[in-house]
């Protein structure tokens, strides 16, 4: 299982937010903190629409992309930072130009949003490095991603596939969870979960569903500023969810052996109950049903399960009401 938070442009261009973030997220226990690497001149134009216009200090979309940009030096401390805190460096690039920054950098593996899956030059771009890859599958209908994963193939390229919503946030009646089996069953790869709902049980359910690799948008707080922040987790709702991700693998480690009770035969002895007669009783009354309750504990009388072997017989002797009902109080059949 892999889990990886993507701080994308949350630094709003800041190297500061940027470290304090990675912080953050490692005291989380992610395994992973993503970023995106944008390189404004050979990926965006001034001709590029806002997908949500929340900035009036970036009068087109190209200037915010340009504003988020880090320098070289800046993105080795970026990584430094992620490897001096335990957490792996990954990054999605939106051109040719950002993977040959990251190829700089030294990364381990590329996300490809889901934005860039049928940019076919960046895959050719990126299969070249001979390292995975990850594909966010947001926008994409099947026959494209079968072109997609057709062609990494072809190339030998180490693939996983993401379900992914592509709306922000998502919707429940979008998060596409059945998505996660058809993927593993269409694509024989490694199939995670992309989330954009920015609640918690979308990624433990996503888990449950067989999900190998799960990745949200991280934020300080919902009311930040950007245009990621509504679907995002703040850094509280995260920690508990990789606590509960790792509580449901070790159960999924650990199945249970339902044809084997013995290791509840003390509780059984406790909370199971004894049969016993609910008025007084003449000897020689013919048991009825009506005339038997339940007590705790088990064994000091008979088992309630055997209830129908007593109905019909008469008592032997005498019985007052609540006493428990044993097989030496009822004349043999």
């Amino acid at each position: 299982m892999m889990i990886i938070a993507e701080i994308g442009q949350a630094h709003e261009g800041s190297l500061g937010m940027a470290m304090s973030y990675i912080d953050a997220l490692a005291e989380a226990g992610v395994d992973t903190v993503k970023f995106q690497v944008h390189v404004a001149e050979a990926e965006s134009s001034v001709h590029e629409p806002f997908r949500i216009k929340f900035s009036d200090q970036d009068k087109s979309r190209f200037d915010y992309w340009k504003r988020m940009e880090f320098s070289l030096s800046q993105w080795i401390m970026i990584k430094d930072r992620c490897e001096k805190r335990g957490v792996e460096f990954l990054a999605s690039p939106f051109s040719n130009a950002a993977v040959d920054l990251l190829e700089e950098i030294g990364v381990r593996r590329y996300k490809i949003g889901s934005g860039e899956v049928n940019n076919l030059l960046l895959l050719e771009k990126i299969s070249r490095t001979g390292k995975p890859v990850i594909i966010s599958s947001g926008l994409s209908s099947f026959s494209e991603l079968d072109r997609t994963v057709g062609f990494l193939k072809k190339k030998k390229v180490e693939l996983s596939i993401l379900q992914c919503t592509t709306s922000y946030p998502t919707r429940p009646e979008s998060y596409g969870l059945n998505v996660i089996k058809e993927l593993k069953e269409r694509y024989q790869v490694q199939v995670g979960f992309s989330d954009h709902s920015a609640r918690i049980e979308t990624c433990i359910a996503a888990f449950a569903l067989g999900a190998e690799i799960l990745e949200f948008h991280a934020v300080f707080s919902r009311k930040s500023f950007g245009p990621d922040a509504t679907s995002s987790l703040e850094i509280e709702e995260i920690k508990d969810l990789v606590s509960s991700i790792k509580k449901l693998g070790i159960a999924f480690h650990n199945p249970v052996n339902k044809t084997d009770n013995s290791d509840f035969n003390s509780l059984k002895d406790i909370f199971e109950k004894s049969l016993a007669v609910n008025k007084k009783l003449e000897k020689g009354h013919i048991i009825q049903f009506d005339d038997l309750e339940t007590k705790k504990p088990k064994s000091y009388g008979i088992n309630a399960a055997d209830y129908q072997k007593v109905l019909g017989r008469k008592v032997l002797k005498s019985l007052e009401k609540w006493d428990f009902l044993n097989w030496n109080d009822l004349q043999d059949e």
